[in-house]
């Protein structure tokens, strides 16, 4: 174990399939680097608070950030130009149709401020089997015939941990989230893990919560 710059513990993970207390992350949510992306490790993680986030396949970075974004279901907001764009039917929805269009479409999206993509294709191999086991759910937004958007993310039973969405016509993602959270909120899950602060998730009534308040929705 060494320190970090904020004289924090970074712990190294090896074969063992473990994490530290999430307590010992540091200010920036910086908990672990290394380990694999087996299944197992991946549930394990988001069982946790933990998940991974990373631009090179050969340096796994885990994270627990506080304080933590979510949003709770009956929280959301729908603006009155995305209440019309529900209403026109000019977009329809699908669930896990088509996981790898919306996972390799997601990898291409040009993000502010980050450069290249986290979703590596060691991340595409280890999600696609996350999704073959169940764990992982995509919704698709198709116009026309066309895939335009969408999302994926972990679904844990009671808490949807989403990973990243894409658009390529305008409001396409947010007609996948909107539609996501009112299933979601139907079948009463206590929250959608957002993990970090957008503008966007917060127009949409996401909120920043304590690590340790959200660690107490995640765990019943």
């Amino acid at each position: 174990m060494e320190k970090d710059k904020k004289n924090l513990p970074l712990f190294f993970l090896g074969d063992r399939l473990e994490f530290p207390p999430v307590s010992a992350a540091n200010e920036d949510g910086l908990l672990a680097v290394g380990g694999d992306l087996s299944p197992e490790r991946l549930v394990l993680a988001y069982r946790n608070g933990i998940f991974p986030w990373f631009n090179d396949d050969a340096l796994i970075l885990w994270w627990s950030p506080d304080p933590r974004m979510v949003l709770f279901p009956e929280k959301l907001k729908i603006s009155k130009s995305m209440r019309k764009v529900l209403r026109s039917k000019q977009f329809s929805l699908t669930t896990n149709t088509s996981f790898d269009s919306v996972l390799e479409h997601c990898a291409k999206v040009n993000r502010k401020g980050q450069e290249g993509t986290w979703i590596t294709t060691n991340i595409r191999k280890a999600y696609r089997e996350l999704f073959d086991k169940g764990f992982a759910k995509s919704y698709e937004v198709w116009q026309d015939g066309a895939l335009v958007g969408g999302l994926y993310g972990i679904d844990l039973g009671h808490v949807f941990c989403g990973e990243s969405m894409f658009s390529l016509v305008p409001n396409a993602s947010k007609f996948a989230f909107i539609k996501m959270v009112k299933e979601l909120q139907q079948l009463n899950y206590n929250i959608v893990d957002c993990q970090v602060h957008t503008a966007h998730l917060e127009s949409l009534g996401a909120e920043l919560i304590s690590r340790s308040r959200f660690l107490e929705i995640l765990k019943g």
